[in-house]
């Protein structure tokens, strides 16, 4: 009888003591978070898109031989600065030479067969006129003379074929540019066309190649017709900056249909020969969103699940406001939506926080180190100068 009294009392006793449970917790009242507080402030950013490049010289050529031969002469040091014209290399030039001499005479015993028939046909025709030659005879003399003619014109080209030959015996530096190592020595026999002896490029000024998407096209038509010195800035692979403005020089033809991307050259003027063919580098390209932006301190994002959050204190509630985060400007952080200028936003202390709780302007110290509370900034579109 006992044991079924307890057992018909249990129930009331469980849910007494879960009342006072739940009054107990209701009871409780948790303190206020101290945080420390800053206002969204709007200040001048100035940021930039970057894209990886790659210096070109704007005129390069490898140099080769149109004759065949051997090398007699190198008239440069290698890796230096060749004026327009500069004979490079020589190859033998003796049978060149030999054959300008021969074309030359030939030319001149051409010109004295001509002479010769045009005083033949001179002679014949005034005979005619007194009848006394026969017409066959002028006709053989005019004959005469119009393959004399053609054996000058013949003799001409022979001279001028013979006279090109001697002039590629000299290789002579087609522009003023920067000549590299030599491909080949002295006593090297070349082959036409097919020796490579040496390339030259030039360097003042020079280019940048960049690749951009397809969407970018129609800016970079715009930056093309219109450009400040600030527009581009190029980092070097060592981290330095080049102090010099650039210009859109050539956009693409058109768009790689694999990729959906367009070559385009940015050029610099290179008087200090800083840049050199083929060094990587950084494009920075001003962002057409610079300007006066609402600006907090980075360190009060937070992120959850790829999106970016801010708390702000309204009186003595913490709100939690989602951001579309623009660049980095120093220790701040470019807010390009969700805030406004004047919100006052928490910067330290909102770890302990949820969104409605209460807070207290105070010390927080139990609040986390800033840097590790946002990954992914890789993302942001462009970086502050």
């Amino acid at each position: 009888m006992k044991t079924r009294n307890i057992l018909w009392l249990s129930p009331f006793i469980g849910l007494i003591w879960s009342s006072c449970h739940q009054q107990t917790k209701q009871n409780t009242v948790l303190p206020p978070t101290p945080v420390n507080i800053t206002e969204a402030k709007v200040a001048e950013a100035v940021y930039y898109d970057k894209y990886q490049g790659t210096v070109i010289a704007l005129n390069t050529v490898e140099l080769r031989s149109e004759v065949t031969g051997f090398i007699t002469g190198i008239f440069f040091k290698e890796g230096e600065i060749v004026p327009k014209g500069k004979p490079l290399y020589e190859i033998d030039r003796r049978k060149y030479q030999a054959a300008y001499s021969q074309a030359t005479a030939n030319l001149a015993s051409a010109n004295a067969n001509l002479v010769k028939a045009q005083k033949d046909v001179d002679r014949y025709n005034m005979l005619l006129k007194n009848d006394a030659v026969a017409r066959q005879t002028v006709d053989q003399a005019v004959a005469a003379y119009e393959t004399s003619k053609s054996q000058v014109a013949v003799a001409k080209a022979g001279v001028l074929s013979a006279k090109t030959d001697l002039s590629y015996s000299i290789i002579t530096a087609p522009f003023t540019g920067r000549i590299g190592i030599s491909q080949v020595k002295l006593g090297a026999q070349i082959t036409p066309g097919s020796t490579l002896l040496n390339t030259i490029s030039s360097e003042h000024p020079i280019g940048v190649d960049v690749v951009i998407n397809e969407n970018d096209i129609d800016r970079f038509y715009k930056l093309q017709k219109s450009s400040t010195d600030s527009t581009f800035k190029l980092q070097l692979s060592d981290g330095s900056e080049y102090h010099k403005p650039g210009r859109v020089l050539a956009i693409d033809r058109g768009v790689a249909s694999q990729t959906g991307t367009v070559k385009v050259r940015i050029q610099f003027p290179n008087d200090d020969d800083m840049l050199k063919d083929g060094m990587s580098c950084v494009l920075n390209v001003l962002n057409n969103d610079s300007g006066n932006r609402i600006q907090i301190p980075f360190k009060a994002i937070t992120e959850q699940m790829g999106e970016f959050f801010v708390f702000t204190a309204q009186d003595t509630i913490a709100k939690q406001r989602k951001v579309t985060l623009g660049p980095r400007v120093g220790t701040n952080i470019v807010i390009m939506k969700g805030l406004q200028a004047g919100d006052k936003v928490i910067t330290d202390g909102f770890q302990r926080l949820r969104d409605g709780g209460k807070i207290t302007l105070g010390n927080p110290g139990g609040a986390g180190a800033p840097g590790d509370k946002v990954s992914g900034t890789s993302k942001q579109p462009g970086t502050a100068k």
